[in-house]
């Protein structure tokens, strides 16, 4: 792996901390995962299976320390894996795709789909649901959805001119 795009991966983790820290709780204490955006910029600069294994674990046991979600530790980290293997694979089978923003877009609104339902159904089969799937769904989990295409693709856009002005190299 290399090692400056393990430092990228390490610094947006730990931005997505301060962000998941500070959002609040909304509807039933869950709150919009901001992490997630983290996590996909993460998985686009580095492609890796290897990354996006690390970068699961990473986000998930993050999200779980700092969930207001009763009982939402586990389904963090349930939802955080399947998510990243998911990505890894939407990233891998549109590698021939040439609009970067646009894939970038799709891949982090369906991957936060995922990611939300994901924790629900885990979250559900767990500990319960303070309010009913549906309300969490529509109120939670698609404007995150709809919120992380926006928050994805201005993240990717400052990293990658970041990465141009410093002159730093990320290929292998």
């Amino acid at each position: 792996m290399n090692m400056k795009k393990n430092i990228v991966t390490a610094l947006l983790i730990a931005i997505g901390y301060i962000l998941h820290q500070i959002v609040p709780g909304a509807i039933g204490s869950m709150k919009f995962d901001i992490m997630l955006s983290m996590i996909f910029v993460s998985l686009f600069i580095n492609k890796d299976a290897k990354n996006a294994a690390v970068t699961a674990v990473l986000g998930g046991v993050i999200t779980a320390m700092t969930t207001t979600f009763p009982g939402g530790q586990l389904p963090n980290i349930i939802d955080k894996v399947v998510t990243c293997i998911l990505v890894y694979f939407m990233l891998r089978a549109t590698e021939g795709f040439s609009h970067t923003r646009v894939k970038l877009a799709i891949i982090s609104f369906i991957g936060t789909l995922i990611s939300g339902t994901v924790f629900l159904l885990s979250a559900l089969v767990m500990v319960g649901l303070p309010v009913p799937f549906l309300a969490l769904f529509i109120g939670i989990v698609i404007p995150t959805s709809i919120t992380n295409i926006f928050v994805t693709t201005f993240i990717h856009e400052i990293v990658q001119k970041s990465i141009k002005a410093s002159g730093i190299s990320l290929t292998s």
